[in-house]
């Protein structure tokens, strides 16, 4: 049986992800993926929300929030580990975007409140940094966590985590409102694998065992983590990717460790 939070892919070509708090039963965090061929072209308005383009793969000419922003896109296979070019979009904009190549384009979004300008974010100022030991090793591509001040909502990172390693570990949790202990967020992974034909493993947990969900993902799928921990691991012999989105009611990334896993998280600090 499949869990409610692994999403597929509703298709292959044009929007194949359409994640929206109302679908997914939560209150903040939005996911959409739009697929493109060379020359298609998608047109949104982000209402009441804040978005993040993030060109995953290829290249498309950007227009949104009254500005030309260009060609943006330079990562062809978004396993070259590139920064990844984006642009911040504030609630109230008109955004359009035309494929100038084939090209794989996510929209995150969470409310926003007007309080930043819309800017392009990348590649220069993302640099791929090493995080971990041993093999729970992977390299982060940060796109607008806490210390960018990009977002009203939103927290946006990319995860490369190489084959036979883990992530998102020692496992954690995000889902109480209770700063400076720990922060809510809620958090959609976009997964990719690298050979594609390969498959990684995401568990999502409570403490008390209320929700314990594994699942078995391959390239294009989303995971949805609406609370408790949440690790992933990649088999060896295929490379993981994942596009993290996070949001709630404040913008600041606080955790709890698993008990089980505290001294892992002591040991290594």
């Amino acid at each position: 049986m499949t869990s409610p939070l692994h999403r597929k892919p509703f298709g292959t070509h044009g929007e194949v992800h359409r994640i929206t708090p109302e679908s997914a039963g939560w209150r903040y965090v939005g996911f959409a993926l739009h697929r493109l061929r060379a020359g298609d072209r998608v047109a949104e308005t982000t209402g009441d929300r804040e978005v993040i383009l993030v060109m995953v793969e290829g290249k498309a000419a950007l227009t949104g929030a009254g500005n030309d922003w260009g060609v943006l896109g330079e990562r062809m296979n978004v396993f070259e580990k590139i920064p990844p070019h984006c642009l911040y979009l504030p609630n109230g904009s008109d955004w359009e975007a035309v494929a100038e190549t084939d090209c794989t384009i996510a929209v995150c979004s969470a409310p926003g409140q007007g309080g930043h300008v819309a800017r392009r974010i990348g590649p220069d100022g993302i640099t791929l940094t090493e995080r971990g030991k041993g093999t729970n090793t992977r390299h982060i591509n940060n796109i607008a966590m806490e210390h960018e001040d990009y977002c009203d909502s939103l927290l946006v990172t990319e995860v490369f985590t190489p084959a036979g390693h883990w992530s998102s570990y020692p496992s954690h949790r995000h889902d109480e409102d209770d700063f400076p202990r720990i922060t809510y967020l809620e958090e959609t992974y976009y997964h990719r694998l690298n050979p594609a034909s390969g498959f990684g493993i995401q568990r999502v947990y409570t403490d008390d065992g209320a929700l314990d969900d594994t699942m078995a993902v391959v390239d294009g799928d989303v995971v949805l983590v609406p609370r408790g921990h949440h690790p992933c691991g990649a088999p060896y012999g295929f490379e993981m990717y994942y596009l993290n989105v996070m949001a709630g009611p404040l913008r600041k990334w606080r955790f709890v460790p698993a008990p089980e896993v505290e001294w892992i998280m002591e040991r290594d600090s």
